[in-house]
């Protein structure tokens, strides 16, 4: 089983590109304000361009090896939680896990928003969102979920 999810989650790093989280070009405005954009959006000057793409690569090369190990222990928590020999004990140790390496992974976006802040204008501060450079962020902010709310009509699978 272990081989499993490590052969499925090598598989998931290589057919997750890089450019595919970082080019997002022509985005709308996550906010009804039209001032909101993100930092690709806010006019850059040419030093400011080349410095936040090398800023955007070097961020999701360090994070790369982290989303894959996030991606592996939702997988291994769900075997777990789906296998009725395990014990409760080896789920929260699973949970706990998953939640450390999110932390990890949550901490690496925030030091890379700190970083993307430094080399705006006060001005193009005025118009960034940060909620939308990382769709990590926007679970981080209160009140946003990427799957957007649950349909209560959903029928549930039958009892067997």
């Amino acid at each position: 089983m272990k081989l499993k999810i490590t052969v499925f989650s090598l598989i998931l790093i290589f057919l997750l590109p890089i450019s595919s989280f970082s080019q997002s070009k022509g985005m709308k405005p996550w906010r009804k304000d039209a001032r909101c954009w993100r930092a690709s959006e806010l006019h850059l000057s040419p030093e400011q361009g080349n410095r936040l793409n090398l800023l955007e690569q070097a961020y999701f090369e360090e994070t790369q090896l982290l989303r894959a190990q996030l991606v592996t222990k939702r997988i291994e928590l769900r075997e777990l939680l789906v296998n009725p020999a395990i014990k409760t004990e080896s789920i929260r140790s699973k949970y706990l896990e998953l939640v450390e390496t999110q932390s990890k992974l949550e901490e690496k976006a925030i030091e890379y928003m700190v970083k993307i802040r430094s080399l705006l204008t006060h001005q193009q501060l005025k118009s960034w969102c940060p909620e939308q450079e990382l769709p990590l962020f926007q679970r981080m902010m209160p009140g946003h979920s990427p799957m957007g709310p649950m349909n209560p009509r959903r029928a549930l699978p039958p009892e067997e």
